[in-house]
Formats: structure tokens, sequence, C-alpha cells
């Protein structure tokens, strides 16, 4: 099973082998392994079932945890799934893209209520705007002209 923190990716009891890569290199798991639990680098996890068709997932990160020497558990912060190398790097492309376009947009709101921060800040400032100072035309706030 290959989950993150939003959804489930891969959930399939019939994986024979699975190929990954932590800090120390690619690795590979087949049935019967021995309990095993590694921090994953940013790879792509390859696997195939009893079909031999290959599948793809590229992670981010993650933890893998072989236990009982058939359950193999990916908890990743994010993966994206692929029939083949070729279209799971479009794929990657497209979602990096779309990050770049989210954080794009979220910097230039950011800058916009900076601005409009930095704006009500001057004119608070300005003298005889302040709360208690007297106005351009000698009022202080609240009084009336008579």
């Amino acid at each position: 099973m290959v989950a993150t923190p939003a959804r489930v990716l891969v959930d399939s009891p019939q994986v024979v082998a699975v190929r990954a890569e932590d800090e120390s290199g690619s690795f590979g798991i087949l049935r019967g392994h021995a309990d095993f639990l590694t921090v994953l680098a940013p790879c792509v996890l390859r696997w195939h079932g009893a079909d031999n068709v290959q599948h793809f997932c590229a992670v981010e990160e993650g933890v893998l945890r072989v236990s009982g020497g058939k359950s193999i558990t990916i908890a990743c912060r994010d993966g994206v799934l692929g029939d083949t190398l070729n279209t799971l790097e479009a794929q990657i492309r497209a979602v990096r893209a779309r990050r770049l376009d989210v954080l794009r947009q979220v910097r230039v709101e950011q800058t916009r209520m900076h601005a409009r921060a930095v704006r009500q800040l001057l004119r608070y400032l300005r003298p005889g705007n302040a709360p208690g100072d007297a106005g351009f035309d000698g009022r202080r706030d609240g009084e009336n002209v008579s």
C-alpha cells in the first residue's frame, strides 16, 4: 500500500516485488523479506504483481515498512502514479508546473497584503491621522464643527 496524508494511491495485495531507494541507494524487496523499516529518498517506486506488469509511482520522501514478509506499506508526503516511465515523467512535470503556479499566486497575494499593510501603517503614522491627534483642520477625532 502507498498512502499520502490525503489519499491512498495504491492498495494491492498481489505485489510480488518492489524496488525503491533510500539514502544508501536502490534496493529490492521480494515476498518473504525480513521485517524492515527505512526512510525513502525522493524516488520512483517500481513494483509488479504475479502478472509481471510493471507499475510506477514517484514519491516525495516517505517511510517504507515491510512486516511479516508479505506486507509492504509506504507512507509518503505526496506521490504520482504512472503506467510507464514516460507518462510518469510527463505527469510529474505537470504537477510541478501546477505547484509553481500556486506558489507564484501565493507570493503575489503575500506581496499585495504586505503593501496594503505598509500603506495603512503609513497612513496611521502621518501627523494628524493617529487617534487623538489634531487633524488637518485642527480638530481632534470626534469633535464637531459648529
